[in-house]
């Protein structure tokens, strides 16, 4: 299985590079421009450059808006299903015995499930037994719950109370899932990574006129895009890289702790 959290550490080391390289490109170009016509660049083209720097400004904006969020709204999932999991739990007191102590068995199964599911995230091999094994734990309470609620011995409100729990329980857990694998479309990606590539040719291009490569500013450019793509694919993907839900996941950590 290719480990995810390499391929991030290389494209992460791989942008600065290429930026690096399309800012040389782009006063190679220049330079030759020069050789043709010793009056200088081309002039008037500061409407054209501010153009696509604006949409350069535009598209990060808008994808570190959109990515960040996406993180926000995962970590709050997480958290409303540490809520759903603990209000459940402690309505199953509204069960008689022993079905009480059975459902309580399946729910501390179906949280270790829960946990194991995101601490693998990159074997989709074992994301998908770990599913599996939470749809089958899963399918064990509502049948026990349903039944139970149904019985003498359960509290009268038990169905009306336990079973919205359950459903809201099971709920967030299928929404985690597709918010986690909800991104943007590949071609926006591309598309940050081409505009970025044409501001620092454009940044090249228009240093030419200086004898001397001005390395200071062409670093700071592309340590700005770099950095700044980067943040926003890890943000998209907040399993692998350097920003991580791991301090969300705490929470069902230390919930699964204190239930007896």
């Amino acid at each position: 299985v290719t480990n995810p959290n390499l391929l991030m550490a290389l494209f992460a080391v791989s942008l600065f590079p290429a930026f690096m390289l399309a800012a040389e490109v782009g006063r190679r170009r220049g330079l030759a421009y020069l050789a043709r016509d010793p009056e200088g660049l081309p002039k008037g083209t500061g409407a054209a450059e501010a153009s696509v720097y604006a949409v350069i400004g535009l598209i990060l904006a808008f994808s570190f808006s959109g990515a960040d969020a996406r993180f926000e709204a995962r970590r709050h999932l997480i958290m409303s299903e540490h809520n759903a999991i603990g209000t459940a739990y402690m309505q199953l007191d509204l069960l008689p015995e022993p079905a009480r102590s059975e459902v309580r068995k399946d729910f501390l199964l179906y949280l270790d499930s829960r946990i194991a599911t995101y601490r693998e995230s990159y074997d989709r091999a074992a994301i998908e037994i770990h599913l599996k094994r939470t749809a089958a734990i899963k399918d064990r309470i509502w049948k026990k719950s349903v039944a139970s609620t149904l019985d003498r011995g359960s509290h009268p409100n038990a169905s009306t109370l336990l079973l919205p729990t359950l459903r809201e329980m099971f709920d967030i857990a299928t929404t985690r899932w597709l918010a986690l694998t909800d991104h943007p479309p590949l071609a926006i990606l591309l598309l940050l990574t081409g505009m970025n590539m044409v501001g620092a040719m454009l940044s090249g291009f228009a240093t030419s006129v200086n004898k001397r490569r001005p390395w200071f500013y062409t670093w700071i450019l592309a340590s700005v895009l770099s950095v700044t793509q980067y943040v926003i694919v890890d943000l998209e993907f907040p399993r692998i890289g350097l920003i991580r839900l791991d301090a969300a996941d705490q929470y069902l950590v230390e919930l699964r702790a204190s239930l007896p």
